[in-house]
């Protein structure tokens, strides 16, 4: 069996909101078992409490933005990711306003000041979504599936008619030293030609080459270049891990995506709760029946490979 995990400490973030340019300060505590990811907007009177589950998504443009009570947490992805890959199940996130601070455009940020606080158990053991059957959700040329497999594996297919991004294609197990080193540093990027357009519809607002990668025609922007020659492809598989973090329970199954994105991801997560008869809870505490579940074991041990 696994222990649920929280902070040891709190931690606070300040920074731009990507696409409102807002400045925003975030402060992460410590949670109780069975808590989960709350976010607390605080500069709101009285406050409003958001829980970070698909039910609560209320937009997918360009990132995945929660709401209720009429307040919204925009771009919440890279911090769902980098709790994910740390294996951090239950926090509480005081935020004084409408999206989480970009950063250096991944998730590498997040994850040094969470680890410098100190991740420690709880008294109650996490259970996981084993994914029993194939569940698909399609959009034209996109696809994304979740199947049954061993442990959380997500395969992305990135294909672009640029000359600069092209197809890319990546598969990892899920594990948090992979995810640490292989993933959270991808940062997210950008097109030069689209910028003008998504700031005349107040997105991007918040967007420098200190937290994007910029695009041209021919070249990076950025002056470091990239941090990974397949930057692109493995931002997609971050941004995927913390999208599907919000079915509320650690997956075990395998993630194929070909071309997706925050919409087709969030339709995803839904489309698997909404079919029971496809997965089933454990916390591993008793073995699964032999059939039809006989390809599903408590390997979590995640190495990448």
């Amino acid at each position: 069996m696994y222990q649920q995990q929280t902070i040891r400490n709190q931690v606070t973030f300040s920074g731009v909101g990507l696409h409102s340019g807002v400045p925003v300060a975030m402060t992460l505590r410590p949670a109780a078992a069975g808590t989960g990811i709350v976010f607390h907007r605080t500069d709101l009177a009285p406050s409003v409490s958001i829980e970070a589950r698909a039910a609560n998504v209320v937009n997918t443009r360009l990132s995945t933005t929660i709401g209720a009570g009429g307040a919204v947490v925009a771009t919440i992805e890279h911090l769902m990711a980098a709790l994910r890959g740390l294996e951090v199940d239950n926090v509480h996130v005081d935020i004084n306003g409408p999206e989480v601070p970009i950063m250096d455009g991944s998730a590498a940020c997040f994850v040094a000041a969470i680890r410098n606080a100190g991740i420690r158990p709880l008294d109650r053991t996490r259970r996981y979504l084993v994914v029993k059957r194939p569940v698909t959700v399609r959009d034209g040329d996109k696809c994304i599936a979740i199947l049954p497999a061993r442990a959380f594996r997500v395969s992305f297919d990135m294909r672009f008619n640029h000359p600069v991004v092209g197809n890319q294609f990546r598969s990892t197990r899920v594990q948090q030293d992979s995810f640490v080193t292989g993933f959270a540093p991808a940062r997210t990027f950008g097109f030069l030609t689209e910028f003008e357009m998504l700031k005349a519809n107040g997105l991007a607002r918040g967007c420098s080459l200190d937290n994007a990668v910029g695009i041209t025609d021919d070249g990076i922007l950025n002056p470091e270049g990239l941090r990974f020659g397949d930057e692109f492809v493995r931002h997609k598989i971050m941004d995927a891990i913390g999208d599907l973090s919000l079915a509320g329970h650690y997956l075990i199954g395998h993630v194929r995506a070909l071309r997706s994105g925050h919409d087709l991801n969030h339709r995803l997560v839904t489309e698997l709760l909404g079919r029971s008869e496809c997965w089933q809870l454990t916390d591993f505490s008793q073995p699964l029946p032999a059939s039809p579940y006989a390809p599903f074991v408590p390997e979590l041990s995640w190495a990448e490979g």
